[in-house]
C-alpha cells in the first residue's frame, strides 16, 4: 500500500533557525524558501536530502494545530512521517476499513506539495502521526 518515504515533518518554533542548523551542523545544501499555508495554520520550509525531505513546520496564527505540540515540546521535534500512496481516496478507504482513525473527518486536503493528503492518528501507528500523500505528478 505505502510507497516511498517522502518526508519527515519536524515541528519547530522557527523554520529559518532550524534550517540554518541543518545547514551549519549537518551540511544540508538544498534548502527551500519558507511559505505559509494559512488554511493549515503553518509556515513550511523543505530541506532536500538525497533520499527524502525534511518538512520544517512552524505554527502560523492563533489556531495553528502545532501550538499544542510546541507547548509540550518547546524546542520542537519530530511531528510526523509521510509516505506516498498512488491514490489518496483508496488509501483513506483502506485505513478506515482496517479501523484506523483518519483525522479531519477523513477528508483529504491539499498538502505542502500541492497534492491530496490525509493523516492517520498516532494511536493506530505505534505513537507516530502518519501522513499519507498522493504521489506527486511530474513537475511537483
Amino acid at each position: 500500500m505505502i510507497g516511498r518515504l517522502n518526508h519527515i515533518g519536524i515541528a519547530t518554533p522557527s523554520v529559518e533557525k532550524t534550517a540554518a542548523m541543518y545547514r551549519d551542523l549537518y551540511g544540508a545544501t538544498k534548502i527551500g524558501k519558507a511559505f505559509v499555508m494559512e488554511a493549515q495554520g503553518v509556515k513550511v520550509l523543505f530541506v532536500d536530502l538525497p533520499n527524502a525531505q525534511l518538512e520544517l513546520v512552524e505554527p502560523y496564527g492563533e489556531k495553528s494545530p502545532l501550538a499544542n505540540f510546541l507547548k509540550k515540546n518547546p524546542a520542537g521535534g519530530q511531528h510526523h512521517v509521510c509516505f506516498e500512496v498512488p491514490d489518496i481516496i483508496a488509501a483513506r478507504d483502506d485505513m478506515v476499513a482496517k479501523g484506523a482513525t483518519v483525522l479531519n473527518d477523513g477528508e483529504p486536503r491539499i498538502g505542502a506539495h500541492g497534492t491530496p493528503v490525509i493523516f492517520v492518528h498516532p494511536k493506530n501507528s505505534g505513537g507516530v502521526l502518519v501522513e499519507l500523500m498522493e504521489t506527486p505528478k511530474a513537475g511537483h
